[in-house]
């Protein structure tokens, strides 16, 4: 069974209206889960900004280089600071934009314990990445000395992580923010089947790694896989501890070295 859902304009909010003189570009690509033990095709869709010179709204599609193009075209004005060093480094600079395949991870914030759940299992499933030649790429919202309590603390490779105080990648993307979806919806309920995981990748948690600026604890994340500037999945957290199924990542990098 498919669906396709339309998201709404970039970084749009009661809190942060949008700034966009035209409509936004949507991209919409396949993403697969489990229930009741049979395979279902499920889409999520990323609306880029259209400020960003993207093209006109595409149809959607597993492979859509359409699509591809408008998210790559997107993310050439964000720059994300290294946890490790705080130096700034344009995201699309963090990988080979020929073959160069990449996971990225787009945490809520450093102070999430449901991130510090997705880091962990990121962390544990980096030699599965190696083996399928992809390179993780972690971004949360929040200053790389809050980056750096995560990385301490958990612990999480340092050279993998990157803060976005400004949450601009995630307001390119469109990325869902407010109260409704941090508190309120019900995908949040998704995350008491994994209170065992949560609960050992907090030992070490503190809310020190919260941001400052209390307005990027009410923003959500997601998933990207990219081959070279083609967008190969895309996963939109419908709120806190959504995240996108690891088996569906990791079978959207095998595919690449498959082919």
């Amino acid at each position: 069974m498919e669906t396709a859902i339309s998201l709404p304009v970039a970084g749009a909010s009661a809190s942060r209206p949008s700034r966009l003189s035209r409509g936004p570009a949507t991209v919409s690509l396949a993403s697969r889960s489990s229930r009741g033990g049979r395979r279902l095709c499920r889409r999520r869709s990323l609306t880029v900004s259209a400020a960003a010179g993207v093209s006109p709204p595409v149809s959607p599609s597993p492979s859509p280089d359409a699509g591809s193009a408008a998210v790559w075209d997107a993310l050439g004005g964000v720059s994300v600071l290294a946890a490790g060093t705080g130096d700034a480094v344009p995201l699309r600079d963090l990988w080979d934009p020929t073959e160069g395949v990449a996971v990225v991870a787009l945490l809520r914030h450093f102070g999430c314990f449901c991130c510090w759940e997705l880091a962990s299992v990121l962390k544990d499933s980096m030699p599965k990445f190696d083996a399928a030649g992809a390179k993780l790429i972690a971004v949360g919202v929040g200053t790389p000395d809050k980056a750096r309590i995560l990385a301490d603390r958990l612990p999480f490779p340092m050279d993998s992580l990157y803060a976005d105080p400004e949450r601009k990648a995630y307001d390119v993307l469109g990325l869902y923010h407010g109260v409704g979806r941090t508190f309120f919806s019900p995908a949040n309920a998704r995350m008491s089947s994994r209170m065992d995981t949560i609960k050992k990748a907090t030992k070490n948690y503190t809310l020190e790694g919260t941001p400052a600026d209390l307005t990027g604890v009410l923003q959500q994340g997601g998933m990207l896989v990219f081959r070279g500037k083609q967008l190969l999945y895309s996963w939109k957290d419908e709120g806190t501890g959504d995240h996108a199924p690891l088996d569906d990542v990791l079978d959207a990098c095998c595919k690449v070295q498959a082919a």
